[in-house]
């Protein structure tokens, strides 16, 4: 009998069309070789972008059945990772950090990805007291954090204007708990046609920052941090004692999906005009195209320009 494959628990958002949460997590997650059961935090029809959803989202207590279910059916024990993504109440973190804890015990190796999912480019759209539960709930016992600009500045009470300030911000946030720190999309003044990604690594026995510039692709796309916290879960788990590859392999598969999906839908509304900016259409199109690219996932082509290097960490 073969060796049992790496076990997620993926407690993140659902919709019945389109790919955010879970619908961009567990496919690649699959295809690297993990086991994933996923909670869906919500269960909407469709993204919140669209002009109408429906669906359901559930609570801490929805939460706290799902659990005691697997408690007694001594499903628990299994784990070797968490990832959260989009939390729509305080009861469901607070539900969901006393499933950590519980994981814990039973695991204490388990890793713990947390996507502190708030808001970005300035609008929260989240309940006002998720940042601060977060900060609070969460964050002591997360191991790896992947917060946009928008949410590491929330965290934090601290606004990135520079290289400086990010690596600050960083430190922040490790004393609130997690060992990696990963601001997965800064947008710098002196940077206009790149996006940058800055992680932290901090531990007692090592303490590095790395930073990987990638080309700003235009247009505005859901689940992209959905997507880029799964593959990092599954690239660090791969090279457990190569961080920066790990990172860059993250990051060019993600771009590689975004391209992708920027191309198509930049040629389907040049072959359709009439269809209107905001419109269900327009959304679709712009949906990220996830199995179409999932051989790339697994091996994507890493650019030279589009390498990890070391920023200085004691700034």
């Amino acid at each position: 009998m073969g060796t049992n494959p790496k076990r997620v628990l993926s407690i993140q958002s659902h919709v019945v069309s389109g790919c955010v949460g879970n619908k961009c997590a567990v496919l690649p997650l699959n295809r690297m070789g993990f086991e994933v059961d996923a909670v869906n935090s919500v269960q909407f029809s469709n993204h919140t972008g669209y002009s109408h959803f429906e669906g359901q989202v559930i609570d801490g207590k929805d939460l706290g059945s799902l659990i005691s279910g697997l408690e007694v059916n001594d499903l628990l024990s299994g784990y070797s990772h968490v990832l959260t993504g989009y939390i729509g109440s305080v009861s469901m973190l607070e539900s969901i950090s006393k499933t950590v804890r519980k994981l814990k015990e039973l695991n204490p190796d388990l890793i713990y990805v947390c996507d502190p999912v708030c808001g970005d480019d300035g609008r929260l759209y989240c309940h006002s007291g998720i940042p601060d539960a977060f900060a609070k709930v969460l964050l002591p016992l997360a191991t790896i954090i992947t917060p946009n600009q928008f949410e590491a500045e929330l965290l934090t009470g601290t606004k990135i204007s520079s290289i400086e300030d990010a690596v600050r911000v960083c430190r922040l946030l490790h004393d609130k708990g997690p060992t990696t720190v990963i601001l997965s999309s800064l947008s710098l003044p002196e940077a206009k046609d790149t996006i940058s990604i800055l992680a932290s690594v901090s531990s007692p026995n090592t303490s590095d920052v790395f930073m990987i510039d990638v080309e700003r692709i235009d247009g505005y796309f859901t689940g992209t941090g959905d997507l880029f916290s799964a593959l990092l879960l599954g690239y660090i788990d791969r090279y457990p004692n190569n961080f920066g590859r790990a990172l860059e392999i993250a990051v060019s598969a993600l771009q590689v999906v975004l391209k992708d999906t920027a191309e198509t839908a930049e040629q389907y509304l040049q072959e359709n005009p009439t269809i209107e900016k905001g419109s269900a259409a327009w959304w679709r199109c712009r949906e990220l195209r996830l199995v179409e690219n999932q051989d790339a996932l697994l091996n994507p082509p890493i650019p030279v320009n589009q390498r990890c290097r070391h920023i200085d960490n004691t700034i």
